[in-house]
């Protein structure tokens, strides 16, 4: 899904675009509060997208073995 863009007007939160949503969809919004320009944004986008296809494509690591083996290594290291 995309992200939805909008700006406050008078008090009320305005969507720049139309949405697919369907009526009655309820929203929970964050203001984006962050020092990203539009090129910088996309760039953050992207990755986040090509993770999300590693993920699927199964090109990932547990985190909690990932955790384990690197305890496990800097144990063998300090013996």
């Amino acid at each position: 899904m995309v992200p939805l863009k909008a700006v406050v007007k008078n008090g009320r939160i305005i969507v720049d675009a139309p949405t697919d949503l369907p009526d009655g969809t309820e929203l929970e919004l964050v203001p984006a509060n962050d020092d990203l320009d539009e090129p910088e944004r996309a760039v953050l986008l992207a990755a986040v997208e090509q993770g999300f296809e590693d993920f699927e494509r199964g090109d990932h690591v547990d985190g909690f073995e990932l955790l384990a083996e690197l305890k496990a290594r800097r144990e063998a290291a300090s013996r």
